[in-house]
């Protein structure tokens, strides 16, 4: 499979799971909106999804998914095979025991993550968080077959898995939503998440066993191979630890504000991600297989390395530009688009507009930052990413800081804006770590072509057809958001794809392909 075809398998198993995951999202909100059982749930998530991180698709597919597609790139099949089991042992126990002592530990977790919670609704998070830690570890073994299934270049399964855990969940407001209080309702959610993690796990686990059948569980901790991913491993779990400090700390903040600041954020990090992962995520995490398997003299591979860049930065520059201009001004219709419901009203899309329009100042810095670190991740240099991580959180604490909670004090305007000064601080530091991720990359294959006439033609042209999409808001006659936002956004693509043509900007191959069909 090529990388082009690789990375449309992988952005549709990614789109048909953002697609279901919007309308949990949105069943979420119909019944929580912004209240204090959304902000104990957001917040409660937060920490199992931090195990999840640090040991799941992130970790994996930087330490494991290098070493594995090289061995098979060298017909050492039998021996890939034997890592895949080893580290599978490897991460069973590491999880299992990290799940243990996370339940117990429970308590003095929420003084790291709500430190501003209490009462009724800093119990609630305790809960929901015991009850959602073993589905992490679950989820820790679905991305293990997802780096299994990327490197033998099947994508779509692995990608579309969490369509099963998203359909858990819905069904679940679907039986009990409006029969529950919002407490309770929590609750019975948070155990359907764990259902629905072993749902993504087992759908995936057949494909994987006939991959590496016979599976025989061991450790094998003195196979060089196995050896060669702990020692990329702990270097990336540093890397991905300090990404996700940076979570953490908007976390931390954002407790502090009032009533809905968390569900806000949460909102609108569901959004910001779905450009993440259609375009940043698909393109890296199909380049990574090919790039670490090019062979050749050093010149030979940063020369195929420099065109796979070029050609991957072109693609997420033609999509994420779009987005993060659609993000900025027409945010209010994608809002009100996906959540307008029930408890979720006027004011709360607003609110979660200014969150989302923050979040989109640094998305092209972030999923372009996403292709380098592959880059790095494919030469088994695993500490230059750490290093500019390092400074991204930095920054990340002491803008978020001031943005977050003096700087509303200094202007006079409600305390709760300050979230929308978090996601607008960490955009900031994405910008800088991607800046100093592509000099450094350069520095060491050369440089990448980069086309500034194309990226400036590319954001005339998105923001020509926002103010299009935006005048057409403000004259059309049918309000209803599920009516006026699909004809707003429609508007919007078609007239950004139609001016990027007029201004000779070529366009992916994939959507040449889709446009002809």
């Amino acid at each position: 499979m090529s990388a082009r075809a690789s990375a449309v398998a992988v952005a549709a198993g990614i789109l048909l799971s953002r697609i279901v995951g919007l309308v949990r999202d949105r069943a979420f909100a119909h019944f929580f909106g912004t209240s204090d059982a959304a902000d104990a749930f957001r917040q409660a998530f937060k920490i199992p999804n931090f195990l999840q991180n640090l040991f799941g698709e992130g970790v994996l597919s930087a330490s494991f998914i290098p070493v594995y597609a090289r061995l098979r790139a060298e017909n050492r099949h039998e021996e890939a095979s034997e890592l895949g089991e080893a580290i599978f042992s490897l991460l069973f126990l590491v999880t299992s025991v990290l799940v243990a002592a996370g339940i117990f530990a429970t308590p003095w977790l929420i003084y790291v993550i709500a430190p501003g919670f209490h009462g009724a609704k800093r119990d609630l998070t305790i809960l929901l968080v015991q009850i959602l830690f073993p589905g992490a570890g679950l989820l820790v073994f679905s991305a293990w077959c997802l780096g299994i299934l990327n490197s033998h270049r099947k994508f779509f399964l692995s990608y579309a898995a969490p369509v099963i855990w998203n359909v858990a969940i819905i069904a679940t407001f679907l039986w009990k939503g409006g029969h529950q209080a919002e407490e309770k309702l929590a609750v019975t959610i948070a155990i359907s998440s764990v259902v629905g993690s072993g749902l993504q796990f087992a759908i995936q686990l057949p494909t994987v066993l006939r991959l590496l059948w016979p599976m025989r569980l061991h450790l094998r901790l003195r196979s060089e191979q196995v050896r060669t991913v702990v020692h990329n491993f702990f270097p990336v779990f540093i890397s991905r630890g300090v990404v996700q400090i940076s979570a953490y700390i908007d976390s931390i903040l954002v407790s502090f504000l009032p009533t809905g600041g968390a569900a806000a954020l949460g909102y609108a990090q569901t959004l910001n991600s779905l450009p993440v992962s259609l375009f940043g995520m698909a393109i890296s995490a199909a380049e990574l297989p090919a790039m670490s398997s090019e062979l050749g003299t050093q010149e030979e591979i940063g020369a195929a390395l420099r065109q796979r860049l070029a050609a991957g930065l072109q693609n997420i520059a033609f999509f994420v530009i779009p987005s993060e201009v659609a993000f900025i001004i027409l945010g209010d219709v994608v809002v009100a688009t996906i959540y307008r419901s029930g408890h979720f009203g006027t004011d709360a899309v607003t609110f979660v507009w200014t969150v989302l329009a923050g979040s989109g100042v640094g998305l092209l810095a972030s999923t372009s930052g996403r292709l380098y670190s592959s880059a790095f991740y494919a030469l088994r240099d695993t500490r230059t990413p750490l290093n500019f991580a390092l400074i991204r959180v930095a920054l990340t604490l002491v803008l978020g800081y001031f943005f977050a909670l003096p700087l509303p004090r200094m202007l006079g305007i409600d305390a709760r804006w300050g979230v929308s000064g978090l996601t607008l601080s960490a955009g900031l530091a994405g910008w800088v770590e991607f800046t100093l991720l592509r000099r450094a990359l350069h520095a060491r294959i050369g440089a990448v072509a980069f086309l500034a006439s194309r990226i400036a033609r590319l954001w005339l042209a998105a923001v020509v057809a926002a103010v299009i999409g935006y005048g057409l808001k403000l004259v059309f006659p049918i309000k209803k958001p599920l009516v006026l936002g699909p004809s707003v956004l429609i508007v919007y693509g078609a007239c950004y794809l139609g001016l990027a043509m007029l201004m000779g900007i070529a366009l992916p191959g994939s959507l040449r392909r889709f446009l002809r069909r």
